[in-house]
């Protein structure tokens, strides 16, 4: 994918923006910043803890719209390339794992297809002792590795995508 068409995909995103927030609430973006001036960030709703259930074995979007994951770079997660672009993220709950799937619908309202991921890896799970009241998606960052971090209640799961 050229730049012009991730510019393009930017673009489009930040114009649908104020759709996004007035049905789904609190918008909230996190960014990790490469080495080489290259960024990853996150867009999401930050939701209330207790303002829905969670549904294990299900792609969940919070707030009822899914992530959305815009890369300046390649990336990899798990044994998956995902390129330069726009994406989905969507979390699948499990008791004791997540998994964390990448989705090239970017279509705003669009139900969940499974045939249209493009990377699925599992996420690293465990809980904490002070439960967040909101959802909380944060970055750490590494060299090239952009470890995604996600908080929801006393579940703390994370997931790490390789710059390449």
């Amino acid at each position: 994918m050229s730049a012009p068409l991730v510019w393009r995909a930017v673009l489009i995103s930040f114009l649908l923006t104020p759709w996004l927030v007035a049905q789904s609430g609190s918008q909230a973006t996190t960014t990790c910043n490469l080495d080489d001036g290259r960024q990853v960030y996150v867009r999401y709703n930050a939701i209330p803890t207790k303002s829905e259930k969670i549904q294990n074995g299900k792609a969940w979007a919070p707030g009822g719209s899914p992530m959305t994951l815009f890369s300046e770079a390649q990336l990899t997660l798990g044994s998956s390339t995902i390129p330069i672009g726009a994406y989905t993220l969507y979390p699948i709950p499990a008791r004791d794992h997540w998994t964390l799937v990448v989705n090239k619908n970017v279509t705003p309202g669009a139900a969940y297809d499974e045939k249209q991921d493009i990377a699925r890896a599992p996420m690293e799970t465990a809980q904490v002792e002070s439960p967040s009241d909101t959802l909380e998606v944060a970055f750490a960052h590494v060299g090239v590795r952009c470890t995604i971090r996600i908080y929801i209640g006393k579940t703390a799961s994370f997931a790490d995508f390789t710059a390449k």
